[in-house]
């Protein structure tokens, strides 16, 4: 195959591949735009793999994308022990058997078009992209990256994969002197090639394939001048091919057209379509969607009709579910779409692809508006669940708020009653507690006049749990148990975990360590019962009683199990309320980095809803509270202001104490009494609500004398008493520096120093400065006056950071691209350029570069 201007990448990619033969397997993640060689690219490295297996599959451009689409690609094609059971295999159970494949025999192994990939395929990918290090896999992962937003889940992948095993890599379009050896290669004049095409090798291609005697205007008239060529009999078989994505299998070419081999042979031979064993496919998808959007819409619709019809005629082994729900909703056949639509949900979420899920609901829908009002109401409140499940809380309150209307058209108060009820759980992770009371007790209300059922049980369970998040724990605990006992007495297993889930977290926030039972019987059941969202809901108490009570060891423990859990089954609400809490314990531990990273990261995930966006922004700003980056106080801002409408304790309390920290740390006593304002009244008998209450009074009662404080936690109460050593040691067995350190600067000169160093090691510039300005108020000598040691190594006394955004810069990076490397805000990295501009005494980057490169600074890969 020749490859041009691609050989230092193919070779790149055969060096990786032979590592892999070696047992270090890796990741590489191959961007580019459409028709800029990708694939070309991936099967010459095909040809170097020797005898290593080949495993090559894609995802589809379907309506709403088949779950799992490349693993079905490699059933179909090698002899893998989990052929038989891909739709029916536990999700995690089916990665491990993936996985064991992989590390069996070296393997290359292609995923294309990853940016039509499923969210179950994303997990495959996620999963393996973190194991693969020691196994003799490539993993070869292609995509478009224009058609790859901030927001994209692709990009979400992106971010979560190893950084040591994975290698990204951009495919250029080529250069003048490229397409003019092309165009010679063919015998073709390569006069205006360039302008034209821009370097496209597929444009290239298409047209060194028809000449270049005329000029068209895009790859539509490449491939539609060819297209009129056909005889018409190869034109309806260039049709078909094109309503069908990426490939037609010639079972179903034949069975609804059943066309000549001559036919079939012309489409060949004009290098329209290629042949790939069985199937038939356009040589690139450009060519593909061309020819389809050149139907008619009658002439289509009836193409995907006689698709559909053949479809339904074999398996769905030969036939997935939504390839059939794809060419149902393309005929408007909709008596078709509301058959097949659901049962590709309930396939979607089998293999926990709950995104997809909703998709196949938001179908039915589209060709539901003759139906009667109950079945609208049932497919609204499908479509409402899965994307509670996949945090995609606004559209679920809007299809619930829709579903509860049409029961109540219906005169249905028991249906009625349960979608109020699920109102209020919609409403209270939306962020708005005010409606979610209101519509707990509208459920209560509405059905407590209805003979006892699951319903009210689990509208009393959702009473007891807006009690429970509310820090109310004896209404919790009592509204729990009325749940529980109708739960038991109904022989309903899933209200009762759900009751014990609420009864256990309020128990130890009341101080009652029977509640950590109750909350492990809860996740236990559920696990055996297959109950997903109580399973999360349980990972999620449990870390959160860890991560308030400092416990960081068993916190860390239960969110990696958690968090496995959730992204592998497309839990999404509680995926990202989890990896919230981690970046929340790893602030704690005084992993800064991580934590702002994962902070960064989970505020560019679509959808996010906002208790976990509150949680987020705060441990951001927070950590940039105690670096002393210049623009903490907005992002505080912005999570108080969505903290607020939620009226809870809990959540408001951990933004007060960043801005009060703030406050204090600049001395500003004004600005500390405005943010004490916005809390609201603590509930005296909740263990979280005292021990966030002695955070935020830490820094309101000075630094020597709290007599004013509020003090309960036992290590604040060694602090308030003056035992500050002990409190030093209580900090550092619970594995928080930062508090540690606090303790030690109100020590002797000795413990100053230690906490000194602390405070430096953590990059806590303002305590830094703080501690050293008070020891040199106290006559202490030998106190550095703020310069660090890693300013000394450099003669403009550039800081670490300094130095670091310099390395990027030397690398090429952009001031956007350096925030996102290093987890900081634009703003900060702006900040950062700016002062080391000022020191090495230039004005641009071209400057920049050329001085730090004069001082031995060299670019960061």
């Amino acid at each position: 195959m020749n490859l041009f201007e691609r050989e230092s990448q193919l070779d790149a990619l055969a060096d990786l591949l032979q590592k892999a033969r070696g047992g270090a397997g890796s990741v590489v993640l191959v961007g580019g735009e459409a028709g800029i060689g990708k694939t070309s690219l991936a099967a010459a490295l095909r040809e170097r793999r020797g005898t290593m297996n080949l495993w090559w599959g894609a995802c589809d451009a379907l309506q709403t994308p088949h779950p799992l689409a490349p693993l079905h690609d490699i059933i179909r094609n090698n002899p893998v022990s989990f052929g038989a059971g891909v739709d029916q295999l536990e999700r995690m159970q089916l990665f491990g058997m993936v996985l064991s494949e992989l590390q069996a025999a070296p393997t290359l192994f292609v995923v294309e078009d990853a940016h039509w990939a499923d969210e179950a395929t994303l997990d495959l990918l996620r999963f393996l992209g973190r194991r693969l290090d020691q196994a003799p896999c490539l993993l070869v992962v292609t995509y478009r990256d224009d058609e790859v937003s901030a927001q994209h889940p692709l990009r979400r992948l992106m971010g979560d994969l190893p950084r040591a095993s994975v290698t990204r890599m951009q495919v250029p379009r080529l250069t003048a002197q490229a397409v003019q050896a092309m165009a010679q290669g063919s015998l073709h004049s390569h006069e205006g090639l360039y302008e034209v095409t821009r370097g496209n090798p597929f444009f290239v291609s298409e047209m060194l394939r028809r000449g270049t005697e005329t000029v068209p205007h895009g790859v539509e008239d490449l491939v539609l001048a060819r297209f009129a060529r056909l005889e018409p009999a190869a034109q309806a078989v260039a049709q078909l091919a094109a309503i069908v994505p990426r490939h037609i299998q010639g079972w179903l070419l034949e069975a609804v057209l059943a066309p000549p081999v001559d036919t079939i042979e012309e489409c060949l031979d004009t290098g329209l379509l290629i042949a790939h064993g069985e199937t038939f496919a356009y040589r690139h998808e450009l060519a593909r969607v061309a020819v389809e959007q050149s139907l008619s819409g009658p002439r289509a619709q009836r193409l995907h009709a006689r698709v559909l019809a053949a479809l339904e005629e074999v398996s769905v082994s030969r036939a997935p579910l939504a390839w059939c729900v794809h060419h149902a909703a393309r005929a408007g056949d909709a008596a078709a779409v509301l058959r097949l639509a659901p049962a590709a949900a309930e396939e979607a979420q089998r293999s926990g692809a709950h995104r997809e899920a909703a998709a196949h609901f938001r179908t039915a829908l589209a060709f539901a508006d003759a139906q009667p009002d109950a079945v609208r109401a049932t497919l609204l409140e499908r479509l409402a669940y899965e994307c509670y499940l996949t945090e995609q809380i606004a559209e679920a309150l809007t299809a619930r708020g829709a579903a509860r209307d049409l029961w109540r058209r219906r005169g249905e108060t028991l249906k009625q009653g349960d979608a109020t009820r699920w109102l209020s759980r919609l409403s209270w992770y939306n962020g708005q507690t005010t409606p979610a009371q209101a519509y707990a007790d509208e459920a209560i209300q509405l059905l407590g006049d209805l003979p006892p059922g699951r319903e009210l049980a689990m509208a009393y369970s959702n009473r007891a749990q807006l009690h429970m998040l509310q820090g109310q724990s004896a209404d919790a605990i009592h509204w729990g148990h009325r749940a529980l006992q109708l739960a038991r007495d109904l022989g309903d297993r899933e209200i009762e975990v759900h009751a014990l889930n609420n009864i256990g977290t309020a128990q130890l926030d009341d101080d009652d360590e029977a509640g950590a039972a109750a909350l492990e019987q809860s996740l236990r059941t559920s696990l055996a019962l297959g109950f997903e969202e109580h399973a999360a809901r349980a990972y999620v108490n449990l870390s959160y009683d860890s991560v308030m009570r400092k416990r960081l060891s068993d916190a860390q423990d239960r969110l990696t199990r958690g968090l496995a859990y959730c992204e592998a089954r497309d839990l999404d609400a509680w995926a990202g309320y989890l990896a919230a809490l981690q970046a929340c314990a790893w602030f704690a531990g005084g992993q800064w980095e991580q934590a702002a990273g994962q902070a960064m990261q989970i505020l560019r995930a679509p959808h996010l809803a906002p208790i976990s966006r509150v949680i987020a922004l705060t441990v951001l700003g927070h950590v940039r509270v105690r670096r002393g980056d210049p623009d903490a106080l907005p992002v505080l801002e912005e999570a108080l202001q969505l903290a607020l409408p939620m009226k809870s304790f809990l959540r408001i309390a951990p933004v007060v104490a960043a801005q009060v920290e703030a406050a204090w740390l600049s001395g500003d006593e004004p600005r500390a009494s405005a943010a004490m304002a916005a809390l609201v009244a603590p509930h005296d008998r909740s263990r979280y609500h005292r021990d966030l209450m002695d955070e935020v009074s830490y820094y309101r009662s000075g630094d020597s004398a709290r007599t004013d404080a509020c003090v309960h936690a036992p290590v604040f109460a060694l602090q308030h008493a003056g035992r500050w050593r002990e409190a030093a040691d209580a900090w550092l067995e619970l594995g928080c520096p930062y508090e540690q350190a606090r303790a030690l600067a109100e020590g002797d000169e000795a413990d100053q120093r230690a906490a000194l160093a602390i405070f430096e090691r953590l990059g806590a510039n303002p305590m830094v400065a703080r501690l050293r300005r008070g020891l040199r108020e106290a006559g202490v000598r030998g106190v550095p006056r703020g310069q660090r040691a890693s300013t000394q190594a450099n003669p403009c006394a550039l800081t670490s950071r300094e130095v670091e955004v310099l390395q990027l810069l030397c690398g090429g990076l952009r001031n956007a691209q350096i925030a996102e490397r290093l987890s900081r805000s634009v703003r900060t990295v702006d900040h950062h350029v700016a002062a080391a501009f000022a020191k090495l005494g230039v004005g641009t980057r071209t400057e920049a570069v050329a001085a730090a490169l004069a001082m031995g600074i060299r670019a960061r890969k």
